[in-house]
Order: C-alpha cells, then structure tokens, then sequence
C-alpha cells in the first residue's frame, strides 16, 4: 500500500500536464490504482480479502462434481440398500437393521479421526484436495462389490455382506470428510459458501434423481429377471462415473483459506474447542436428527410401493417428480438465505418438510397423483434446506476461529459429519425393526398390520424426526448478522499473518 500511494503520489498536478500526459500516467499506474481501487471498495464491503471474492463459476461446477460422485452411493444407501439386502441379498431385516447401525456407528465415529488427520495432512495439493484423488479409484471399486450377491453359504453372506458394507463407509469417509471441509477454505463469505453448497446440492441431487429414477429400470433391464446381476451391473455402471468426477473434482478446485502457521493445537484441544462451541452442538444435534428423518423415509419408500400401492415402478416416478422440485429449491436457497438468513430459512424448511411428510399417511397409496403431490410439496420443502446445512458447517467452524483463534476446519465439520452418519444408521437400524416389530416379511403378501407400519414409517415417524431437528435448531446461536460480524474481523486478522 505504501508502494502504491506513493506511486499515485507521482502522476502530475493539475494544470501542469495535457490530457494526453494524464491518460499516460493512469495506464503507467494501472496496477497501483487497480490496487487502491479494490482496496476501497472492499472496504465499503466490509472485508479486504481474495478469499471474499466471487469464485467463477467453472470452480463451483467443478466442486460440485465431488458430491455428484459420492451421491451415486449415497443415493444406493439411501434409497436401495433395505430392499436390496433383504429382497435380494437374502438377510432379515433384523439383520439388515443391525448392520446398518452397528457399521454405520463404526463409520460416524471415524469421522473425527478423518477430520484430525485431515488437518494435518502436508501436500503440495493442499490439506483436503489429494483425498478426493488418492480414493477415487478404491471407492468405485469397493462400490461394486458391495452391491454383489455371491453364491456363498449362509453364513459366508452374512460375512461378505458386513465385510463390504463397512469397507464402503470407511471409504465413503475418508473421501467426503476432506472434501466436505473444503467448503470452509475456498471462500471465506458466507453468501459464497451458500452459493457453493447449492452447486453442490444441485448436482447431489442430479445423480439422486438418476439413482431414485433409474437404478430400479436399470436393475431390471440389465439384470434380465436377475435382480442380483441387475444390482451389480447397475452399481458397476455409476462406479465408472464416480471415479471420474472425482477426479474432475480434485483437479479444478483451490484451497484459499489456511490456519495461522503459528497455530499450535492437539487433538484433545480441538475436541475441547467443539465443546465449548455452542453452535456447533446445535448444529450437530440438527444434522442427527435431520438424517435420520432422511433415512427412514428413504429406506421406506420402495417397499411401500411394491407392498402399499402394489406398483413398484411408481417409486421411480414418485422420485422423479420429488427430486425435480428439490432441485429448484435447492436454487431459491441462495436468494432466500441472503435475505432472511441461514437459520430462518433453515428452520421454516424443516417445518414443510415435517408438514408434508406427515400428510402422506392419509392419502391412500393407490392415489399416485395424491401421493406424487405430497412428495413433489416435501421436496420443494426440503431442497430448500439442502445447501444450508453444509453452509452452517463452514460457519461454525469460522466461529470456533472467532472465539479461540484456532481453525480446524475439517475437525468441525468431520464432527457434525459424524452425527450425519449416526443418523443415518440410526434411521436405518429404526426402519428395520419397525418392519420387524409390524411383521413385515420381504417378497412375501404383507398383512394389514404390516402395510400399517410401512405408511406409519414413511410418515409420522420420518415427520416426528424433522420436527426434532427444528427444534434443536432453535439453540443454533450464529444469527444472520453475527455471521457477518464473524466474517469480517475473521478476515482483517488473516491479513496480519498472510502478509507475512
């Protein structure tokens, strides 16, 4: 800055020099005034960063091909792996049910770990960006071998089955915790953040609407009567995609944010850091509940329509329809965020969405336009929501900063991660022994209470989980204007030691 002003010091006085003399001097200290200028208008903005400008729209897209890729299995897991285990594979779903909370719960508590070492991973890459590529060839391959029915005994399936199952959460982890975290390093503005997590929910829920709509087809067409050999064939298929998104991922986006080099923290100091972190217990409160109503009404909806309404492949149509609305609330999420902040918006979101899951149990499930109806409203609810979680990861991570001048930023975020995946399991491990408990019996003419279960699942006992997650969210403590605040002075103390 002293450079530039003297610089801008040199140029003539007025009266001294001819037009022609000004324009010379203005293009000889383009850079100095171009310096300045930006300088002021950051100002006027609140912040004096790179980190603070708009990032293009290449890097966003980019970014957001990451999530697209895990989504493919995120999505399987979601929406296929109780029908799959326990119509084709061959479990109970007291075994199904099991699985998924016991490795689920081993796989949420690897999060933390992942994020520890996250941080402090050194690479000429970056922090977070090398996991994306260093796993993106493991995870297509394990993928597929989860989703493969050997012809093996009993008990070796039931081997193989965990076996496989927990080798593609752990990958699922060691991948999407960095990748989650770089969120909270390629921009430090909020209203950016927002921006980038609704690419990436975009381009989640494409590959959701792929999977929801057409992996039961594909299934059928590839598998040719064979639901086992569809499976494989059609996992196979969205494994090859993956890893090459990851890559695509890997190689477009910026880690921009760093810690302080003279940071000093342990790892005991980070997990008391997350203690005394009020937001983020809410936050991690919120993402418990908040998956867990996604995996319940997730895992209960394919068998409600081959049970239920006696059509399974309305299931594609009904996800098809929903997912098309969340995408465009996912779209209006920036503009509503910026306007009445994350935790408002956040908050009326899970309200419709508890709403409209709910309504779903006194329409009758032969009522496909009733029912498609319903879901399309409870995604457009939902997608609304979508981008603003993964915001509020990067937030809180910011605020931990604020408070205690220590950034660990995949630490945070692996931690609400954690409750991610404790729900999920939880929810899995709920729906398989409700269906047990209703005397739910796969491939089989269910009985009036077992049909019962199934649309009590799907609706007040997914909606019940939604209405929990608002209410732990209503002791989220970062308001719209403390998230500025944050973000503001976060950036004039990072001037001090990245000048140096």
């Amino acid at each position: 800055m002293p450079e530039a002003i003297a610089k801008r010091s040199s140029m003539p006085e007025t009266g001294t020099a001819s037009n022609a003399e000004y324009v010379l001097c203005i293009l000889q200290n383009r850079d100095s005034i171009s310096r300045i200028l930006s300088v002021d208008g950051a100002r006027k903005q609140g912040s004096m960063s790179d980190t603070h400008k708009g990032l293009a729209v290449s890097e966003k897209i980019g970014y957001s091909m990451g999530d697209m890729a895990a989504n493919f299995f995120f999505q399987a897991l979601l929406a296929l792996q109780l029908s799959f285990y326990t119509d084709t594979f061959g479990l109970t779903p007291a075994q199904a049910g099991t699985m998924f909370l016991v490795v689920g719960l081993v796989a949420a508590a690897l999060n933390p770990v992942m994020g520890f070492i996250a941080d402090r991973t050194h690479h000429r890459w970056g922090r977070f960006r090398p996991w994306l590529l260093w796993t993106s060839l493991p995870f297509g391959v394990i993928g597929v071998l989860t989703f493969t029915t050997p012809q093996i005994s009993p008990g070796a399936k039931v081997l193989y089955a965990w076996t496989t199952y927990l080798l593609l959460r752990v990958v699922y982890v060691v991948n999407n915790v960095p990748y989650a975290a770089l969120t909270g390093v390629i921009t430090d503005d909020p209203n950016e953040r927002t921006s980038v997590t609704s690419y990436r929910q975009i381009s989640a829920n494409l590959a959701g609407f792929i999977v929801q709509s057409l992996a039961i087809p594909l299934v059928i067409l590839l598998g040719g009567g064979n639901s086992a050999r569809g499976y494989q064939y059609t996992m196979g298929l969205f494994s090859a995609i993956s890893v090459v998104l990851f890559v695509i991922a890997f190689a477009v986006t910026k880690e921009r944010i760093q810690p302080n080099p003279e940071q000093k923290s342990s790892v005991l100091q980070d997990l008391g850091d997350l203690m005394h972190n009020g937001p983020w217990v809410a936050l991690f409160l919120v993402t418990l509940f908040y998956f867990a109503g996604i995996s319940i009404r997730g895992s209960v909806m394919l068998p409600y329509f081959k049970y239920c309404a006696g059509n399974e492949l309305m299931f594609s149509w009904f996800n098809g329809f929903g997912l098309a609305a969340l995408l465009i609330g996912v779209m209006f999420s920036p503009a509503l965020v910026k306007r009445l902040g994350k935790r408002t918006v956040f908050l009326v979101s899970l309200f419709f969405t508890a709403f409209f899951c709910m309504t779903l149990w006194w329409i009758p499930a032969h009522s496909s336009t009733s029912v498609i109806l319903s879901e399309v409203l409870r995604q457009l609810s939902y997608g609304v929501s979508c981008p603003v979680l993964w915001a509020m990861m990067a937030d809180v991570a910011d605020y931990g900063e604020w408070k205690t001048g220590r950034r660990a930023t995949a630490t945070v975020t692996a931690a609400v991660v954690f409750a991610l995946w404790v729900g999920l399991a939880l929810g899995g491990a709920v729906t398989g022994w409700l269906f047990s408990s209703y005397g739910y019996l796969p491939n089989a003419v269910q009985s009036a209470l077992a049909l019962e279960g199934i649309r009590l699942t799907a609706s007040f006992y997914a909606g019940v989980a939604f209405l929990c997650a608002m209410a732990c969210l209503f002791f989220y403590g970062i308001s719209m204007k403390l998230n500025l605040t944050i973000s503001q002075e976060l950036t004039e103390r990072r001037k001090g030691y990245t000048a140096q």
